[in-house]
């Protein structure tokens, strides 16, 4: 059984919802996943201390949380020698068609290319529209950018995209991984 950190930065909480889940696959394939919400680690918190990292953050305005970044900066050294890997979520990859997602993988690259990590697997997955959590302005920004994209403008409900079997996925590779490595 490997120790492994589930780290994750959200602004609505699907990027939660989605550290919750590679948890829970961890841990059903037998390893010790801790969840973190990075930006609020406890402060012994030691990536060092775990065999195997996940990390994940939502794309908000063309960029990821500035917290997830600086820990990812902070403990480069670690995730480039732990078995590691990075989700990140975005409505843009929410797109069926796949020039209409690249928008999200060049964002998950250039994070990556930021921080100088390299992990060992990534993943580019949907999360969801919340009208239900936005305030008056942030609910018709959105609805205008889903209706300019040809998404979900009734703001009477919130919508998610998240492709929970890619989710899943992306954890059972994960932990194959760990498995491998311990």
């Amino acid at each position: 059984m490997a120790r492994a950190l589930v780290c994750y930065g959200t602004s609505e909480g699907q990027t939660a919802a989605v550290a919750e889940r590679v948890a829970d696959v961890l841990e059903r394939a037998g390893h010790d996943p801790t969840l973190v919400h990075l930006a609020h680690p406890p402060a012994d918190l030691e990536p060092d201390a775990y065999d195997g990292i996940v990390v994940g953050a939502s794309i908000h305005r063309g960029s990821h949380q500035a917290y997830v970044g600086t820990f990812v900066r902070e403990h480069r050294e670690t995730l480039n020698r732990r078995p590691s890997a990075f989700f990140s979520v975005s409505l843009t990859a929410a797109h069926d068609d796949p020039e209409d997602r690249a928008p999200a993988a060049a964002l998950l690259e250039a994070f990556l290319e930021e921080t100088g990590w390299n992990p060992d697997g990534t993943l580019a997955v949907a999360g969801a529209l919340k009208y239900s959590e936005y305030g008056l302005l942030e609910r018709f920004v959105m609805r205008r950018i889903a209706g300019r994209a040809g998404g979900d403008t009734d703001t009477s409900r919130d919508y998610e995209y998240t492709d929970w079997e890619a989710v899943e996925s992306f954890a059972r590779e994960f932990a194959a991984l760990l498995r491998s490595d311990v």
